[in-house]
C-alpha cells in the first residue's frame, strides 16, 4: 500500500461498524470515515423490543460503541446525522448532507462500503400515516413506542414474525391487551405450519389474540381509537406496530447503478464486492446465497452482517495490496435464528419444507421427535419439539426447527454447525456432546434425531405419510395404554397396547399395511420391530400423538 488510502463507510450498525473496526485492526495507516444518518451507531437493534418492554431499562446499554469510542480507541471518524445522498463512481466521491445544518459536501474515497441496512415495510394503505402507527428499527423508534405504550390499553401488531412476537410479549408484560394480525394462516411464517402451531398455542395461553389469514386494508382514526379494517372485519385499538418485514435500503446503490436483485438487494461476490470494483456492501442491504437451496435472497440478521463486515475489511485491504494473504470468503447462510416468547424458545436453521418445495426440492424426508432437554429422572426436564429434514438420497441435513422451554438453541446450533460442514444424519448419530443429568442425556436429542433419521434411511424405521392420514385406508394401531387412548386418539384408530401386541397380533390383517402411533414415537418403533419380524407390513407415524395434535388440532 504505497499511499494512505481513504475508506468511507455508509451505515454504522452491525456490518458497517464491524468492517470499520477490523479495518483499523489490520491497517493503522488507512483513513477510515463512517457516516450514518441516524443519531446512533453500533447500537443493539435486536434489543429494542426489550427496551420498549423495560427488560433493558437504560438506553445506554443498547449503545455498543459510541462515536467517541471509535475516535479514541480506533482513530475512526464517525459522523452521525449525516446522510449520503449520491455516489459518483467515476470520480470516486460521495455527496454528504449534514442533517443538522443541511450543508452538503463532497467526500473522496479509495474504497466505499455500503452498510445501509434495511427499511421497515410500510404499505401504501389508507390511513397509514396516522401518528398512532409505529415501526421499530432505531432507538428513536423505541422511545416513541415506549411513550405510546405508557398511555395505551390496547395494541395491535401487524405481522407475526420475529419482531411481532417479541413485541407482543413485551407489550403484554406492560399490561396491554395485544392482538396480532397476520396475513399468513400461521404465526412465524418462516416455520412450517406444524411447528408454528406450538407457538400459536403458547401465544393463546398468554392471552395474545390472533387474527390469522387476515390482510389489513386500511386505518381510520376515530374518537374511540384507531380503527383497523381487514378482510371484511375491523377492530379498534390505541396503537399499531407494523412488523411485516423489511426491504433492503439500497437507494444509494440504485442511484450508482450497481447491480441489484429483483427485490432491490445489492449483488455482491464472496468478498462482499459489488459490481463496481471500488465499492463493497455488507449487511441487510445485500443478497446472500442460501446454502441449502443454492438460491439467492436477502437475510436481515445481525450474525451474517457482522461476519460480512469482517470479510469485507480483509477484501478491501487485499484489493489495495494483492500481495497480502487476506482473502476471506463469505460462503452463504443457513438462516440460523432464534426467538423467545413467554418463556419458550423457537429456533431454526436451514430450509423448511415450504422453502424446499418452493425451490423444487422434493426428495427429502421429515421426522419429528419430542425428547426431554435432559434426562427425565433429573428434576426439571422440559420437552423439545424437533422437526428434522434431510435428503432421502444421502442423509444430508437440510434443516431443523425446534420449540421448547430449555435447551432449544443449543441443539439447533449443533445442527447448524453440522450443516456448515456438509454433515448428514449419520454424523448426528455419532455426535459426541456434553452429558451430565442436568444438561442432557447419554443419547442427546441430537443423537436421537440422527438415529431416527438414520434408521429411516436404512429401512429399519419406515415412516407413514402424515399428509395421507385422513384419506388412508390402512389399519391404524395405537399402542399406548387404554387410559392414554381413552383420553384422545386418531379417529378410526384401534388400541392394542404395546405390552399386549404379542398376544393380540393375530387381530391384525396380514394383507393390510399397519400404521403405528403412540405418544411421541418410541413405543410405535418397538411395535414396528415386532411386527416387521413377524412378517407384517408396517410404518410409523413420526412423532406420535404429539405431532398429530400439532398438525391437526392446535
Amino acid at each position: 500500500m504505497q499511499n494512505k488510502k481513504r475508506i468511507l463507510i455508509v451505515g454504522g450498525v452491525a456490518g458497517g461498524a464491524s468492517c470499520a473496526a477490523r479495518l483499523r485492526r489490520l491497517c493503522e495507516k488507512c483513513e477510515i470515515v463512517l457516516f450514518d444518518k441516524g443519531e446512533h451507531v453500533s447500537f443493539a437493534n435486536c434489543g429494542l423490543p426489550y427496551f420498549v418492554g423495560n427488560v433493558i431499562k437504560e438506553e445506554d446499554k443498547l449503545l455498543v460503541a459510541k462515536p467517541q469510542l471509535f475516535n479514541d480507541r480506533f482513530n475512526i471518524k464517525v459522523h452521525t446525522q449525516h446522510e449520503v445522498t449520491a455516489i459518483d463512481k467515476l470520480k470516486k466521491t460521495i455527496s454528504v448532507t449534514n442533517l443538522l445544518t443541511m450543508q452538503e459536501r463532497i467526500e473522496p474515497y479509495d474504497a466505499l462500503v455500503l452498510a445501509t441496512g434495511a427499511r421497515a415495510i410500510r404499505p401504501p394503505l389508507v390511513g397509514i400515516d396516522s401518528p398512532n402507527i409505529y415501526s421499530l428499527r432505531t432507538i428513536p423508534d423505541s422511545h416513541k413506542l415506549k411513550a405510546a405504550a405508557a398511555k395505551a390499553k390496547r395494541a395491535v401488531i401487524i405481522g407475526g414474525g420475529f419482531i411481532g412476537l417479541e413485541m407482543a410479549e413485551n407489550l403484554a408484560q406492560l399490561g396491554l391487551e395485544v392482538t396480532i394480525i397476520e396475513m399468513a394462516t400461521q404465526v412465524m411464517p418462516p416455520l412450517d405450519e406444524d411447528m408454528a402451531s406450538y407457538v400459536k398455542v403458547c401465544l393463546e395461553e398468554n392471552n395474545i389474540q390472533l387474527q390469522l389469514g387476515q390482510a389489513v386494508e386500511s386505518f381510520k382514526q376515530t374518537e374511540s381509537g384507531l380503527e383497523i379494517h381487514y378482510s371484511k372485519s375491523h377492530m379498534t385499538t390505541d396503537m399499531v406496530l407494523l412488523a411485516i418485514g423489511v426491504l433492503p435500503e439500497s437507494s444509494l446503490a440504485k442511484q450508482a447503478q450497481l447491480q441489484l436483485s429483483e427485490r432491490g438487494a445489492i449483488q455482491v461476490n464472496a468478498q462482499m464486492q459489488t459490481s463496481n470494483a471500488s465499492i463493497w456492501a455488507v449487511g441487510d442491504v445485500v443478497e446472500v446465497l442460501d446454502l441449502v437451496t443454492q438460491q439467492r435472497f436477502s437475510l436481515p440478521l445481525a450474525g451474517p452482517a457482522n461476519r460480512q463486515g469482517r470479510i469485507c475489511a480483509s477484501s478491501i485491504l487485499q484489493a489495495f495490496n494483492p500481495a497480502l494473504d487476506r482473502k476471506l470468503s463469505f460462503k452463504g447462510v443457513l438462516g440460523t435464528a432464534v426467538c423467545q416468547v413467554f418463556g419458550h424458545t423457537i429456533a431454526m436453521t436451514g430450509a423448511s419444507e415450504k422453502t424446499l418445495q418452493r425451490a423444487g426440492i422434493i426428495d427429502y424426508q421429515a421426522i419429528y421427535l419430542h425428547p426431554g432437554h435432559h434426562v427425565g429422572y433429573f428434576p426439571g426436564s422440559q420437552p423439545i419439539h424437533i422437526k428434522l429434514i434431510f435428503s432421502k438420497a444421502d442423509g444430508k441435513i437440510l434443516g431443523v426447527q425446534a420449540f421448547g422451554r430449555e435447551g432449544v438453541a443449543r441443539r439447533v446450533d449443533v445442527i447448524s454447525m453440522a450443516m456448515q460442514l456438509n454433515g448428514s444424519v449419520y454424523d448426528l448419530e455419532e455426535s459426541e456432546l456434553c452429558y451430565a443429568p442436568q444438561f442432557g442425556a447419554a443419547k442427546d436429542p441430537i443423537n436421537m434425531a440422527g438415529m431416527i433419521a438414520g434408521n429411516n434411511l436404512r429401512d429399519d424405521l419406515p415412516l407413514a405419510d402424515w399428509d395421507q392420514l385422513q384419506t388412508s385406508e390402512q389399519q391404524i394401531i395405537d399402542v399406548r395404554s387404554l387410559a392414554e387412548f381413552s383420553s384422545g386418539h386418531i379417529p378410526g384408530a384401534v388400541n392394542i397396547p404395546l405390552e399386549e401386541m404379542r398376544q393380540r397380533i393375530e387381530e391384525l390383517s396380514p394383507d393390510k399395511e399397519v400404521w403405528l402411533i403412540c405418544g411421541v414415537g418410541q413405543r410405535a418403533y418397538y411395535a414396528f420391530r415386532l411386527l416387521f419380524q413377524s412378517g407384517y407390513k408396517a410404518k410409523i407415524l413420526s412423532g406420535g400423538m404429539q405431532t398429530y395434535l400439532a398438525k391437526y388440532q392446535n
